[in-house]
């Protein structure tokens, strides 16, 4: 599946939101967290469906987080062991941990 191929969603509501990724029929990988006003955005979760795992879906919704937290001004707290990694293999994204 190419990087190009992959769509991601942002879904917000008041508090909570997450980013999606529609792969199939009844198939969806997602990264979900919660926002309070100016705070920051707390990542808490993401999940990509086992047939879909190895394909860099998961960094994909990271990656949506991260342009979106660069454009909008808001810092992100990685809860998810995921985004943690993905946090520390990514130093130049520092500047955005809250």
């Amino acid at each position: 599946m190419a990087d190009e191929a992959l769509k991601v969603l942002r879904e917000e509501g008041p508090t909570r939101g997450r980013y999606v990724i529609a792969l199939a029929p009844g198939a969806e990988a997602e990264l979900t967290y919660r926002k309070d006003g100016s705070g920051p955005m707390v990542i808490d979760h993401t999940g990509v469906p086992p047939a879909f795992e190895g394909r860099g879906i998961a960094l994909q919704l990271v990656k949506a987080a991260v342009a979106d937290a660069e454009t909008q001004g808001f810092k992100i707290t990685p809860v998810c062991p995921y985004v943690v990694a993905q946090f520390r293999r990514h130093p130049d994204w520092s500047h955005l941990l809250a």
